[in-house]
């Protein structure tokens, strides 16, 4: 594998995927989601081929595909299915590869197995996408505070929403991180109007080894 950038979020519909979107298609990248609980509506991996701008085949198959809109450990066990950790290994690729997670870092893969241990199996850089709103500070420490706590590597913080300069300073400053930049909210959100954004609102240099 070349290299490789984790994308997580402080809880779930932050817009983990949107910013996933941007990234991987600034990057000119792969993507891979390994594991996807909930398909009605449509998956995260066709929403990334869709935002991205991407050919089909830079999205990568998930290594999971589970019906239900749940924690990935009570999903599969609705659906009958038994995820094995040890199945989740980056793939080989010769382009950076975009990996988004499932939901928040301590969202349980396997009723003993978190998100998070699958993330500080690999020691890639992490990105931690965080909303602008209020309690999004607290998410936002606490998330990276988990990060530390398992030796998993940060690149930094991505904001996701309607500016809040106050929220967009602590958060890096007492977290001790660097802030990446804020994707606005976006109408339409399509692939040009969500690159257009992340190139006004980023520096790709930031997720570049």
């Amino acid at each position: 594998m070349s290299d490789a950038i984790v994308v997580t979020a402080t809880d779930t519909d932050v817009g983990k995927t949107i910013f996933s979107s941007a990234l991987v298609g600034a990057l000119d990248g792969i993507y891979w989601k390994p594991v996807q609980a909930g398909i009605e509506g449509g998956t995260d991996s066709e929403t990334v081929r869709r935002l991205s701008g991407l050919p089909a085949d830079r999205v990568l198959p998930e290594a999971y595909r589970l019906n239900t809109p749940a924690s990935p450990h009570l999903a599969a066990a609705i659906d009958g299915v038994r995820v094995d950790p040890d199945r989740l290994t980056p793939p080989a690729v010769n382009r950076t590869l975009v990996i988004e997670g499932a939901g928040g870092l301590l969202v349980p893969l396997t009723p003993d197995y978190l998100i998070a241990d699958l993330f500080a199996r690999w020691k890639l850089p992490t990105v931690v996408v965080c909303r602008t709103a209020l309690g999004t500070i607290n998410h936002s420490l606490l998330t990276l505070e988990a990060l530390r706590a398992r030796g998993i590597p940060i690149l930094g913080v991505a904001f996701v929403g309607d500016a809040h300069d106050e929220n967009e300073r602590i958060i890096p400053a007492l977290g001790k991180v660097r802030r990446l930049g804020r994707l606005p909210r976006l109408d339409p959100l399509d692939a040009p109007t969500l690159a257009q954004a992340f190139a006004e609102a980023f520096d790709l240099g930031d997720f570049r080894g």
